[in-house]
């Protein structure tokens, strides 16, 4: 088995996850709530934005957003569909096009959970692994989505004025 920088964190992440866990469940069992639908988690949102945490605010979907427009691109020269096209629309071709999704950004989703939870370790002193597992990879998904499916478009309208 060949171990890539990719394989380290992934596990890493959910190393990450398993560790806190524990704590995660002993705290739901003492307070009877899950701290991801609470009230307390909407009023910790702002700390993120604050402190430690925030330029990751501004590097996570950076990143997302420029390995979405590569892969745009990539998806119009093999002659695919456009990303959220295929996926929503593709029927037969949805498994194959949420997989290579996944793959293209499989390390920003465990980097987005471990700087997540470095962030709130920082802020809060402890982890909340559904926090982690929530807003990690939003920062990641939704902006490298977006740019991938608006490159294609882009990239398809500069290619049919060239032409």
């Amino acid at each position: 088995m060949k171990v890539t920088r990719g394989t380290v964190t992934t596990a890493l992440a959910v190393l990450i996850l398993v560790a806190a866990l524990p704590s995660a469940v002993r705290d739901t069992l003492e307070s009877g709530r899950l701290y991801l639908f609470s009230r307390e988690f909407l009023e910790d949102l702002p700390q993120r934005f604050t402190g430690p945490g925030r330029f990751r605010f501004v590097l996570q979907p950076l990143l997302a957003v420029l390995l979405g427009c590569r892969d745009g691109l990539g998806d119009l020269r093999a002659g695919r569909l456009p990303y959220l096209s295929g996926v929503l629309l593709g029927g037969h071709r949805r498994k194959e096009l949420l997989r290579s999704g996944l793959a293209a950004v499989r390390n920003l989703l465990a980097m987005g959970i471990v700087l997540d939870a470095v962030a709130q370790l920082l802020i809060y002193r402890q982890v909340h692994p559904g926090a982690a597992l929530l807003l990690g990879p939003i920062l990641i998904c939704v902006p490298s989505g977006l740019a991938r499916a608006l490159t294609y478009r882009v990239a398809q309208l500069v290619r049919r004025v060239a032409d």
